[in-house]
């Protein structure tokens, strides 16, 4: 991975943890997840008159991508109602390498090093540190981690269809546009459901726009860089957020225990370093 691609993937895995801290500690989380795809149609919508139309060879991945992402939604806010940022978000980041470098290889024959397969094993490591306790998942986590697994697999899922789609667009900015344009009936769906139940709190709102702001910009550089390095790198440099994302858990929200948060995210780290460094 070169220099230059690192450096996007690194900086939309800070804004990544960021805008999950954003919708964890939101009072209202379903309406601030539906203004976090509504930030992403604002943006799309606007960029529209200003990029290109992506190849036809794209639209399926872009239809795909959409469907994909409205099952994401859904796991992350499960996964958010039942468990804690710095527990949840390591096991549904961390997952996802393993299936996009077995789907990589499956579906654009991008094959790893033995370098790399060591990174994704230590990722696996890393979630197992995480997920289990003593006697395996305690009762209290299991729907937390299984809602987290569930997520990763989405994430998983679109990141494999879009670095595909991407590369068929030949127009990157039109691809990444119409993806963001397509989560309308997320937006509006989630909106109108909330706003039939009561008033739409302004500060829940705001802070949702905010973070879709953030994840809008995270996703657009992940997507840039899968034109540029592959697909099983990218996505577990991007991983790199596990890290962040605990110490946010732990120092904003007071998670705990520490000790076995942050050795579970050292090793995923160490994981994110083998795969990014991986020939």
């Amino acid at each position: 991975m070169s220099t230059a691609a690192l450096a996007i993937v690194l900086l939309a895995a800070v804004l990544h943890a960021s805008w999950n801290a954003i919708v964890k500690g939101a009072g209202d989380r379903a309406l601030t997840v539906g203004a976090v795809a509504a930030a992403h149609v604002i943006v799309g919508l606007a960029a529209l008159p200003f990029v290109p139309v992506p190849a036809a060879e794209a639209w399926p991945y872009i239809v795909a991508s959409t469907v994909i992402h409205i099952f994401y939604y859904g796991f992350l806010f499960l996964s958010y109602r039942f468990g804690d940022l710095s527990h949840v978000y390591p096991i549904a980041r961390g997952v996802a390498p393993l299936l996009v470098a077995l789907g990589a290889l499956a579906f654009a024959g991008e094959m790893l090093s033995p370098a790399g397969w060591s990174g994704v094993g230590a990722v696996s490591a890393g979630i197992a540190i995480l997920a289990l306790r003593r006697n395996g998942i305690a009762t209290a986590d299991r729907s937390a981690v299984l809602a987290a697994l569930a997520t990763g697999t989405m994430i998983a899922g679109y990141s494999v269809v879009d670095g595909i789609g991407i590369r068929l667009a030949g127009a990157p900015s039109g691809y990444i546009a119409w993806l963001f344009a397509f989560e309308l009936p997320v937006a509006a769906g989630v909106l109108a459901l909330r706003a039939r139940r009561g008033a739409l709190p302004r500060r829940a709102l705001s802070i949702g726009l905010a973070g879709g702001l953030l994840s809008a910009a995270a996703y657009a550089l992940a997507l840039y860089a899968k034109t540029i390095a592959p697909l099983a790198a990218v996505s577990a440099v991007r991983e790199s957020s596990v890290i962040i994302a605990a110490l946010i858990g732990i120092v904003l929200f007071r998670e705990r225990p520490v000790g076995r948060r942050l050795v579970a995210a050292a090793v995923v780290a160490a994981g994110v370093i083998l795969l990014a460094t991986a020939g």
